[in-house]
């Protein structure tokens, strides 16, 4: 594949190990339908998600595209009282990336980011590679060359 994102250019410079999910030929647009056109399991396809928490920090966190974020569990495993989801018209200015394209490697700053610790029961992960039609897959131990991430139990119960 010659197109690269951001996203695969960190990874490469870094010489960290991923593989390219595209699906650019697809109409997906919600992490299900990216899930299905991409043919994984929807518990192993994570969504980025950017919140700001009562003290006006920002917080990412990677929730599985099957699951929802659970705020108050997600404000817990931050230190926070409250955290509520970025809109998505400050996403762009705050992380560099738009909706439906926001990956937690290469944005604008660094911000503490947690996974939904279900992501420890794959060898690998998939999320967005910083732009619409292109997923990354990546064990945790190659993100953690990338990114300080910590493992919470962050998604809304069933």
């Amino acid at each position: 594949m010659a197109y690269k994102t951001n996203v695969m250019r960190v990874f490469d410079k870094m010489k960290i190990e991923y593989k390219i999910h595209s699906y650019i030929d697809t109409n997906a647009i919600s992490g299900i339908e990216v899930a299905d056109a991409l043919h994984q399991n929807p518990n192993q396809v994570f969504k980025t998600l950017v919140t700001v928490g009562k003290t006006n920090k920002y917080y990412v966190f990677l929730v599985p595209v099957a699951g929802e974020l659970d705020l108050k569990k997600a404000a817990d495993s931050v230190n926070e009282k409250t955290i509520v989801m970025l809109k998505a018209a400050d996403l762009l200015a705050i992380t560099g990336y738009i909706h439906g394209g926001c990956s937690p490697i290469g944005m604008k700053k660094s911000f503490f980011t947690t996974l939904d610790q279900s992501a420890t029961n794959f060898e690998t992960i998939i999320f967005s590679a910083g732009k619409i039609g292109y997923q990354v897959e990546i064990s945790l131990e190659e993100l953690k060359k990338a990114i300080r991430f910590s493992l919470a139990d962050i998604i809304c119960s069933k």
